[in-house]
């Protein structure tokens, strides 16, 4: 009767897994279906603490060490979640993936360790599985943890001399290794460890030289690694709910990186080796030459929204940083009584990780309707009177049409320039996240409104209020 009950309970939580991550599809649903999978997730984890039985007829032990961590972990997650801000997000979930990277490594070495104590012998398919969770596991964690430092500006771009050569080289001892531990020519754990080592370092190697621009594509791919490590752990305790949950994770994370680098018009492998948005980005686009560019002021950007049909707002990682999206949606509200129809344009690599706009703007309740997709807001362009960016940089940037020498040459972008006037707000001049000169600012249509998002967005609901 508890088998039966523990099978339910398997059952139910990876459906409650498949469910959540298709309401996670709509933002309406979303907040929905991320209960609903974690409420099948405690349900499996509490009736595998005390409905789990080996072939022996044992159940788990040690409550108090389980239940402390569980409690700790619990702890920990839930205020690093509320306290986050939203500029910390795509650093936080990319510490999380670590996290989940880390746990899947721990599993095959404690699995490796007492096989090794036990003097059991293992099958050929059970060590592939430990191995390749080990290793996809410290790969996620070393990366995720790379990743993490350089989204949070703790960690820079570094280059390494032949860096692509020593990755082929780690890659390569990496399988020697794992074929040698696999056949069974070692039977100590100093080869095994070995693997984890290198295995690390792989991690970091291949991480530390992508540069900013390419960061969302690497943390989707480093959380497919995640899914399938935890996969492999499902493998090898026979657990269902681990399986479905890393294979969901896994395919969504690799169908994720694929979307994401057809958004950027660019290969998986140009991302991982090409390194656009690093020390290598600062080119020649980056060099040459700008004319000058022409400042606009709040009141006459107020007037021109004002007396505008439709406005379009282009959200990017400034707006994440000043905290703004609720003084925008209050602008969005007060153009929308003067009968000014506003929409956003959403590029899908704006901000730091997958999708950062959608859940900055959902947060600030902007109705889903408005988020038009790349190619809808292009189709749109034409027919706006007022485009307003919002520290968004790269994905606007018209080198990415028009200079085939620039880093981020082929990657669709949102052509503001279709739209009679063009609105750009930054703190600065400085370049994006891309280290790359951005000629938008200096052509016809522009101007620069400088200043804090939510700060100038204040000032301008002010304005219109006062018209």
């Amino acid at each position: 009767m508890e088998n039966m009950i523990l099978q339910l309970s398997y059952l139910i939580g990876s459906i409650t897994f498949i469910m959540g991550l298709k309401m996670l599809s709509h933002p309406e649903s979303a907040r929905k279906g991320n209960i609903v999978a974690a409420v099948g997730m405690t349900i499996a984890i509490f009736a595998t603490i005390f409905l789990f039985k080996d072939a022996n007829g044992q159940g788990l032990h040690n409550f108090v060490w389980i239940f402390a961590g569980l409690a700790i972990g619990t702890v920990v997650g839930t205020l690093a979640a509320k306290r986050v801000q939203m500029t910390a997000m795509p650093e936080m979930v990319s510490l999380f993936n670590g996290m989940g990277g880390a746990c899947a490594m721990l599993i095959s070495m404690v699995e490796y360790h007492h096989m090794q104590h036990s003097g059991v012998a293992s099958g050929t398919g059970t060590m592939v599985v430990i191995v390749l969770g080990m290793v996809i596991g410290t790969v996620s964690f070393a990366g995720s943890i790379i990743a993490w430092g350089k989204l949070n500006g703790s960690i820079k771009d570094r280059t390494i001399p032949a860096g692509q050569i020593l990755n082929f080289l780690i890659l390569g001892g990496i399988v020697v290794l794992s074929c040698m531990v696999i056949g069974g020519m070692s039977t100590g754990q100093s080869l095994f460890y070995g693997i984890a080592i290198l295995a690390a370092m792989y991690g970091i190697l291949f991480v530390m030289p992508i540069g900013g621009a390419d960061m969302p594509v690497v943390i989707s791919l480093l959380n497919s690694f995640t899914g399938c490590a935890a996969a492999f752990g499902g493998f090898l305790y026979d657990n269902p709910v681990m399986l479905t949950g890393g294979i969901l994770v896994g395919s969504a994370g690799t169908i994720l990186t694929i979307l994401m680098c057809k958004a950027m018009n660019r290969s998986l492998k140009n991302v991982l080796i090409g390194s656009f948005g690093g020390a290598k980005a600062a080119g020649p686009a980056g060099a040459k030459e700008q004319g000058a560019y022409k400042e606009i002021s709040l009141n006459d950007t107020a007037t021109l929204m004002a007396y505008a049909s439709k406005v379009m707002i282009i959200p990017g990682y400034g707006l994440a940083v000043a905290q703004a999206q609720h003084t925008c949606h209050e602008l969005e509200k007060v153009l929308n009584e003067k009968g000014v129809e506003v929409i956003y344009g959403i590029h899908p690599v704006a901000g730091r990780m997958p999708g950062h706009m959608n859940v900055l703007l959902a947060e600030a309740d902007v109705p889903y309707e408005k988020l038009l997709e790349m190619e809808d807001a292009n189709d749109q362009m034409g027919g706006t009177n007022v485009v307003l960016i919002l520290g968004a940089n790269d994905v606007v940037n018209p080198a990415a049409k028009e200079d085939p020498s620039s880093p981020i040459y082929g990657m669709p972008i949102l052509e503001v320039e279709k739209a009679e006037h063009v609105i750009v707000n930054k703190r600065s001049m400085k370049p994006g996240y891309a280290g790359i000169e951005n000629e938008l600012f200096f052509r016809p249509k522009s101007s620069m409104l400088f200043g804090d998002a939510k700060k100038v967005l204040q000032s301008l609901v002010s304005e219109l209020k006062s018209m």
